[in-house]
This record gives structure tokens, sequence and C-alpha cells, in this order.
């Protein structure tokens, strides 16, 4: 049998990044978090945790913090059925990560409803769509929006839609170092601005351009900062049309290839058994996203 209390020290210092922290969380010493940590290797016979800063999960910890996110679901589904004396009837909290320009547009919109209802909070985690999934693999999180399409074990995907990305900058910014259109010498002089240095976008429409290499950008991990660096004129960038739309109208940005930009798919991945709160909150993505993103293509 599992020792749920010493899953529970395990869970805590992953998600809230370090021992100290942990043992606040739960009303106990550091000392007994650890204690409890070595407890549970010793069982396990293998180590659960990298101990580094913050601490990460081996691949032996990730399969118990997916295993504890899986029960921490399901027993709120049994508390519902066989109500208890005693058992904790706090609000349910979903650990979800998800990128910046979803929980920026459509997000929030999408899910209030469901979080109303239910008395649902969310702690969100926000990573880009391209490498949120290994938030996932980590145990980290319950569900996770992302562009890649191919689950982690034990987990479901389900394609929400495509988010469209434009490529924009405000007429000053156009007139300076596009006057003369998209080219080599334009695209290696003009700066863009990139949400991270994971964030391939920009890179990714010079290059469908046929564009090669390297061009100046700064680094704005910020989805409104992104925008209003744009308008300040500091440099070209992707960004989601559902997000600019008024700027766009107004002609504050304009964009660099009119009527072409690059479809981001957007997948949902949660746990198979996850219980029936991460299955509403599934149907409830399903079924509101399609207002915000575009169909998923068909043959």
């Amino acid at each position: 049998m599992l020792d749920y209390k010493l899953l529970a020290a395990l869970a805590a210092v992953v998600e809230c990044g370090g021992f100290e922290r942990a043992a606040r969380s739960l009303g106990l010493s550091q000392s007994a978090i650890s204690q409890r940590i070595k407890l549970l290797e010793a069982r396990a016979g293998a180590p659960v945790l990298q101990r580094a800063s913050p601490p990460r999960p081996t691949p032996a910890g990730q399969r118990l913090l997916n295993h504890v996110q899986q029960v921490r679901l399901l027993e709120r589904d049994l508390q519902q059925d066989i109500p208890m004396a005693g058992s904790d009837d706090q609000p349910a909290r979903l650990r979800i990560a998800l990128n910046a320009d979803s929980l920026a547009t459509w997000w929030s919109a999408a899910v209030a409803e469901l979080c109303q209802g239910q008395a649902l909070l969310l702690e969100l985690l926000v990573d880009d769509q391209d490498v949120g999934l290994r938030r996932m693999r980590a145990g980290e999180v319950a569900g996770c929006l992302c562009a890649t399409p191919e689950p982690v074990a034990g987990a479901r995907s389900v394609l929400l839609g495509h988010m469209r990305y434009l490529a924009v900058a405000c007429p000053s910014f156009i007139n300076r170092y596009f006057s003369e259109g998209l080219n080599a010498e334009s695209v290696a002089a003009a700066p863009a601005i990139v949400f991270g240095q994971d964030d391939q976008l920009q890179h990714r429409f010079v290059s469908e351009r046929g564009f090669a290499g390297d061009f100046p950008y700064h680094l704005c991990p910020s989805s409104e900062g992104f925008v209003r660096m744009l308008g300040a004129g500091l440099g070209w960038g992707m960004v989601p049309a559902l997000q600019i739309s008024e700027e766009l109208a107004s002609g504050a940005l304009q964009e660099l290839a009119p009527g072409d930009g690059i479809d981001v798919p957007l997948y949902w991945h949660y746990w198979r058994h996850g219980g029936r709160l991460l299955e509403s909150l599934t149907g409830q993505l399903v079924h509101q996203a399609p207002r915000w993103l575009a169909a998923p293509a068909t043959n």
C-alpha cells in the first residue's frame, strides 16, 4: 500500500518549489518533510527528487506525482457520492499549464461558467505552447494546453482549434524598416520581439518566407507587455489576431504580410482517469473554445 502522507510531501515539495515552503503548506517542520521524502525513496528503491533549485522529480517521482494528481480528483468524486464526517470540504483546485496568449485572450471566458458553478479554483502555470507538456510529464498539473498532439502516458488530448498569429508592427516601425517590403535585408535589420527563448513563431514566420540567418530581437515574457512594445515601435512580432483586433482596426498596428499568418493548433491534454471534474472542464473547453479559435482543418 502506498503511504499518501509521503506522497503528499513529494507533491508539496514540487508544487511549492522547495522543502521550506512545502513544510509551511502542510503545517510540518522542514525536517519532517525531508524525512518523509527519504522514507518514500527508501520504499520506492529509487530517488524521487533531483536536489536542485527548485527540486525536480526524477522519472520515479514523476510517476508518483501523476498518481497523486489523479487520486485527488477521484477522491473528490467519492466524497460527493459518499459524504463522510470529517472529510475535507475545501473547494477543488486544479493546476493547469497553458500558454500566455490563451490566458490573455479566450481562456477566462471559456472556463468562467464551470469555475463558478463547481466552486473550482485554478492554479495556472504559464508556459509557451510548444513546451507546456513538460508539466504533465513532471506530474505537476492535471491538464495542459499546448501545441503538441501526442499525450503523455495515462493522458488524453483533444484538438480545440487553431489560434491565428499575425506579424505586426506600428506604422512608424514599418516605414523605417519595411518600406521596401519583406526581404532578407529588412528582416536582418529590423528588431523582432520574442516572448521567450522557447518562442519560435517569429523564426518560423521568417523561415517560411525563405529568409535564413539570425535577426536581432527583444525578449518580453508578457502578452500585454509584448503588445505595448509593438505599439511603442520597438520591434515587430507575432501576436494572436484575437488580442489586437482594436489595434488593427484603428491602424495602431499593421500587418507586415496582409492576409498571411501562422495558425497554431491548441491541444487540451488531461489525465485519462482524472474524475468527473476534469471531464467537465474538458467538455466545457470543447464546447466553448470554437467561439474564439478557428475550427480544425478538414481533409
